[in-house]
């Protein structure tokens, strides 16, 4: 066999072998589950319907992506206190299972703006999560994005967002944003009486984030 006839050989039967290995990786991945939760107390208001149709858009971009949502509103637990030692609350109850979701691939946080600042259920929300970076990072790696629902089309959403995101950093997550006109996180302005709907530059950006959230994850 010549030199030029063995290399073309080597190179379809390598071909060959990468091509199984990759059908089989994709036959056997699991799906993955991206969880939204919506930081406001207004449960299934606006904070909630952004977050659901981040969620959507993830879960149409791609095929292996579950999605799931948890709306805070209504639910109650307190935030961190001098003790460490929490009774039984919501957040053992109905949050801290689904962050231990073995399918868990990423989150995508919503939180409304008060005074430029994110909801005090949000800052409950991250401050117990502190349980879940000891004895080891339980979301070391997984994709996180964010999104804000202001009063105001620039009413310190993108504040909040980076907020969050600090946050999350303690857990060595892997932030991304969206897709353009979403690059750090989606943002949305609530003009039209509780119908985000009708932001259409909101719920463009809130579309884009979920895309972006599922291409990392997977």
């Amino acid at each position: 066999m010549d030199r030029r006839k063995f290399m073309n050989t080597g190179v379809a039967a390598g071909a060959a072998v990468m091509g199984l290995t990759a059908g089989a990786q994709a036959s056997e991945q699991k799906p993955m589950t991206i969880l939204g939760i919506a930081c406001s107390p207004r449960k299934g208001k606006t904070t909630a319907t952004s977050v659901q149709v981040s969620l959507d858009a993830a879960s149409q971009s791609h095929s292996g992506i579950k999605t799931d949502l948890i709306d805070l509103g209504g639910l109650t637990f307190s935030g961190w206190n001098s003790t460490g030692k929490f009774p039984e609350d919501d957040f053992t109850r109905v949050i801290l299972p689904k962050l231990h979701d073995p399918e868990l691939g990423g989150l995508i946080i919503g939180s409304p703006v008060y005074f430029r600042n994110k909801s005090s259920l949000c800052m409950a929300l991250l401050e117990r999560m502190s349980v879940i970076r000891k004895p080891k990072l339980l979301l070391v790696d997984k994709v996180v994005g964010v999104l804000s629902v202001g009063g105001y089309r620039h009413g310190g959403q993108e504040l909040v967002i980076q907020q969050i995101q600090t946050a999350m950093l303690c857990h060595e997550v892997v932030l991304v944003g969206g897709k353009p006109g979403a690059h750090q996180g989606a943002t949305l302005w609530n003009a039209h009486k509780d119908d985000i709907t009708q932001d259409e530059f909101g719920m463009t950006t809130a579309r884009q984030l979920g895309i972006r959230v599922a291409e990392a994850v997977l």
